[in-house]
């Protein structure tokens, strides 16, 4: 294989941006309207004190012209050109002792430095800004009375509220969503005293930012929908293009991504109707990021090929034409029927990409290229990107995108197994961003470095570097869910493998008490952590939970618990059997494709009567793969109950349904599922006094394309009978609204729904029926956690008696988790597949009796499926199987 070599300039080197993202993603989005552009010193003399006058002299022309050209340097993204300007108004203005002048040029340097991801300098600038205009944030409050734009105070303001603006999205992005929307709501008054709604329409915007990262998802949609009304009434204008583009950026960063093409198409409409030709191209690039974003299939690839080409023929600016066409190709390298198209738009890209001015938006245009071109190009016109764009960066002195286009030029030495030269790359990529603390892309250098030093055999150090990529992402979980979507990671390219990987060596490690199962399982919950993290869009679990293992171990006796690891081309099981220290692990070689295969042809053959037996074939040789390896142990501890904790998609199937060739699974064991190593406090269902809502829907609401469920009442009817104090919501009592109304007016301990639903990888598509409308995952957290303001206690048991798996998702799993979690219930029951619902309604009917009768709900679920099994009319695995217990099996 051919070498690269390096220049010699390049041997003595000592972004905010993930490898994929930059490709999906525009290099900036701010968080509020104003933000986006400078603030402004005025040219007539003005009262600096907000509450003591203070006459200051007006401007020298020089300063201004300064504030003007730093301005034009951050337009074009000459971030460090524009912080020497910017120091050099702000030497002069402190000559003059002009603290206005000098408020201006902080607040615009802050802004600057946010944009290099220097959160020191932009604290530490923003700060003394507000500490000049006099403002504390603590305790400052704002009159009403308004001001308009001739009073001697009005730019004071503006540039105050400006700098709040500014300061918000900063402490946004450095995680602090509390103090983010407090600043925002100080933001929004003094927008108010002077009469802007469009700066309080900014300011809102980044309260709804600052609430969902919070946590309070509702009160965020309410602020958005709220503001999305207000610019329907603004005329139109560029500005309201910009706003509207800025609200629909703002609903894509948060997942709301019908939401986003709606508004974005609006802005779209107008920006044409004024014929504003890189309005028009911006909005188009945003389409393209949100239809992207669907991810559905080829439809919607297409859809935002195309947006993306409409942005390059409408822009104006180079630049955005370029980063369109780049996000364009990346598309299409990933189709090889469309390798040629893919060819001719490389050619033309390369025609335009040298001609951009060294800033940093140019810079990291040259990466993108780079890395998207890595399936077609030449290796080593690759290099000579990348070479030059390393150059480039230390021109003007950006040690972000430094680090980014070295690691990325190690990533193509790795490639090319040259090791050394690769490994001193990754070294030098890795310095940077500890000495600049850009944690959000140390853990791609990290991942690197641990793949590098295992290719040259050094299991221990790479190890170590792996343990230190996983320490890193664990610390940036907050910010990598919620905060920017720039950085929003591609899961299965960035994330995934990183965890999977550590997980192949640890098992691989040597020596005395090695591999360490146990950090094996806990790396292996990291990664199911992080994906309903990245499923969420949020870290989404900080609750109080208890360790799985201890509880076991202490309480509950006859449980075992079981961790299938899915790995390259094997099968590794560890199980967990009570008052056991030492962990039980088997491995078995399996082509994972195969495997894959035999988990879908189970899933599918289920369901089909005359395919009974190619079923039994698929389930017998999982039985194998997963329980007979350890099949005598578990006969020797005299378990009882089993708990999953599934990896991949091995979440899909019902492990009751596994057959040995006599006996399935469930007759053996009682079963549950667990999302991971710990578990929200469990606790023995009380059965004195227990009382349920009960939800239903037994006719289809229009426009839903449903089977109806002619027998809820009778299932609803049968859980009244069984003792359990009940209060019923049926068919159009079954309302969203009526719901969160009830389940807040008393301590309810089981949740009964009745209802079509529906799990998916993908939260927008993942919901249950109610009369008025699907009431999504998202809702379903924060309708069914409103108790909690209320109530201090969890829902006992969440039961879905009528929900489905989406059609082809092998991660549908993620779905049902994320509904357990949403709903904040110690127990979950549900469906993986719609069944007739006259045997759903036998099924419920058995399942309280035995819940009632002092069965823990694992055991309850296992007499109720044992039940089904034996009846000869609902003997086949399609009517007792899918029903699987979430999280508390007690």
């Amino acid at each position: 294989m051919q070498k690269f070599y390096l220049p010699k300039e390049l041997t003595k080197f000592t972004v905010k941006f993930t490898a994929r993202n930059i490709i999906l993603f525009t290099l900036t989005f701010l968080l509020t309207i104003t933000p986006s552009t400078f603030a402004k010193q005025p040219e007539n003399s003005v009262s600096l004190s907000l509450n003591h006058p203070q006459t200051i002299k007006s401007l020298a022309t020089q300063p201004q012209q300064l504030l003007h050209k730093g301005e034009a340097l951050y337009q074009t993204q000459r971030f460090t050109e524009a912080i020497t300007v910017l120091e050099q108004a702000l030497s002069i203005y402190k000559r003059e002792n002009n603290p206005l002048g000098q408020a201006a040029v902080l607040t615009n340097l802050s802004l600057v430095y946010q944009q290099l991801g220097s959160w020191k300098e932009a604290n530490t600038n923003v700060n003394n800004s507000l500490q000049l205009l006099g403002w504390d944030t603590k305790s400052q409050n704002v009159n009403s009375k308004k001001l308009n734009v001739n009073h001697p105070k009005y730019e004071v303001w503006k540039i105050l509220a400006q700098t709040l603006d500014i300061r918000a999205g900063l402490l946004l992005k450095q995680g602090k969503p509390d103090v983010s929307l407090q600043i925002s709501q100080q933001a929004e008054q003094i927008w108010k005293k002077l009469d802007d709604s469009l700066g309080v329409m900014g300011s809102r915007i980044n309260q709804a930012q600052a609430l969902r990262v919070a946590g309070f998802y509702r009160r965020s949609l309410n602020i958005l929908k709220e503001t999305s009304e207000n610019l329907q009434a603004q005329p139109n204008s560029r500005v309201k293009v910009t706003a509207l583009r800025t609200l629909g950026n703002t609903h894509q960063q948060l997942g709301n991504l019908e939401e986003s093409q709606k508004i974005l198409q609006q802005s779209l409409e107008i920006a044409q109707a004024l014929q504003l030709s890189e309005e028009i191209a911006l909005t188009e690039f945003s389409l393209g990021n949100t239809f992207r974003s669907l991810g559905k299939g080829d439809k919607e690839k297409l859809i935002a090929i195309n947006h993306y080409k409409n942005a390059a023929l409408f822009a104006s600016s180079s630049l955005t034409k370029i980063k369109a066409q780049i996000n364009q190709l990346s598309l299409l390298v990933d189709d090889e029927e469309r390798t040629a198209e893919a060819k001719k738009l490389v050619s033309a890209i390369q025609s335009q990409l040298f001609k951009l001015p060294v800033n940093q938006a140019g810079i990291y245009a040259h990466i993108n290229f780079a890395r998207t071109i890595t399936k077609i190009a030449n290796k080593k016109d690759i290099v000579r990107i990348l070479v030059k764009t390393i150059q480039q960066a230390q021109t003007i002195g950006d040690k972000r995108a430094e680090s980014y286009a070295l690691g990325s030029l190690g990533e193509v030495y790795e490639e090319n197994s040259q090791w050394q030269e690769a490994r001193d790359l990754t070294r030098k990529a890795l310095l940077l961003t500890q000495k600049n603390n850009a944690s959000d892309i140390a853990y791609l250098w990290e991942w690197q470095l641990g793949r590098l030093l295992k290719a040259e055999g050094n299991i221990p150090a790479a190890i170590s570097a792996y343990d230190s990529a996983v320490a890193t992402l664990d610390s940036l979980r907050t910010d990598l869910a919620a905060v920017n979507r720039e950085v929003q990671f591609n899961f299965r390219d960035r994330i995934e493998p990183i965890y999977r990987q550590s997980v192949e060596l640890l098992l691989q490690e040597k020596g005395e008490e090695k591999p360490d199962l146990d950090k094996v399982r806990q790396r292996i919950e990291a990664l199911q952590l992080a994906e309903l993290d990245n499923y969420f869009r949020e870290a989404c679990l900080n609750n109080q939970f208890v360790v799985l293992d201890e509880f076991v171990d202490r309480d509950n006796p006859e449980t075992g618990i079981f961790y299938p690891i899915i790995l390259d081309n094997r099968l590794e099981i560890i199980l967990k059997l009570p008052n056991k220290e030492e962990l039980i692990h088997k491995t078995n070689l399996v082509n994972t494709q195969q495997l894959e295969q035999l988990i879908e042809q189970m899933q599918q053959k289920i369901f089909q009567p005359d395919e009974i037996n190619k079923f039994k074939e698929a389930s017998i040789q999982l039985y194998k793969l997963l329980i007979a390896p350890v099949e005598t142990e578990l006969k020797n501890s005299k378990v009882k109950t089993l708990v999953f904790i599934p990896d991949g998609s091995l979440g899909n199937i019902p492990m009751a349904a596994l057959y040995d060739g006599k006996e399935y699974l469930v007759q053996k064991y009682a079963i549950a599922i667990s999302p991971g190593l710990q578990l929200f406090t469990p606790k023995s269902l009380t059965r004195q006094k227990l009382n349920a809502l009960l939800g239903g829907l037994s006719i289809i609401p229009k426009g839903e394309n449903f089977a109806p469920l002619p027998n809820v009442n009778q299932e609803l009817a049968s859980i009244e009978k069984s003792g359990i104090s009940t209060l019923k919501l049926y068919n159009e009592r079954f309302r969203s609204d009526v719901l969160k109304k009830e389940i807040n007016a008393k301590p309810f301990q089981v949740v009964h729904l009745a209802t079509h639903g529906q799990f998916s990888s993908n939260p927008n598509e993942t919901f249950i029926l109610a009369a008025d409308k699907r009431i999504k995952v998202a809702e379903l957290d924060n309708l069914l956690k409103s108790r909690v303001e209320k109530r201090t206690e969890p829902i006992e048991l969440l039961v879905l008696s009528a929900c489905e798996t989406a059609t082809g998702d092998k991660r549908a799993a993620l779905g049902l988790a994320g509904v357990a979690l949403s709903a904040g219930a110690r127990s979950t029951l549900a469906s993986l597949w719609q069944i007739g619902d006259k045997s759903t309604a036998y099924f419920i009917d058995e399942f309280y009796r035995q819940l009632m009768d002092e069965k823990t709900t694992a055991e309850a679920l296992q007499k109720a499926q044992l039940k089904l099994l034996k009846n000869d009319e609902y003997s086949l695995p399609r009517y007792w199987a899918p029903y699987v217990l979430v999280g508390n099996w007690l």
